[in-house]
């Protein structure tokens, strides 16, 4: 759930950007699938979440912290910004 030139800056491998041609075909995808999904900081992932919740699907993760936490965290190579 991030911008194009934020996706310019770095990215998480596998990651598909949330636009509304994926967004609808997330709403045809069963119900448990699970959803993934993070931002800068946590914010926007987290009301994309909450969107899909609310939409039926059972289970919707935000990334907590965003790829800032991912890089500090996890994968220390993502550039943060």
């Amino acid at each position: 759930v991030r911008t194009e030139a934020e996706r310019e800056i770095c990215t998480i491998e596998g990651a598909i950007h949330l636009t509304q041609e994926v967004a609808d075909t997330i709403d045809e995808l069963p119900k448990e699938t699970q959803l993934v999904f993070h931002c800068h900081h946590g914010g926007r992932s987290y009301q994309a979440a909450a969107y899909f919740g609310q939409r039926g699907f059972s289970d919707v993760v935000n990334v907590v912290g965003g790829i800032e936490a991912w890089a500090l965290m996890v994968d220390p190579s993502t550039p943060r910004y």
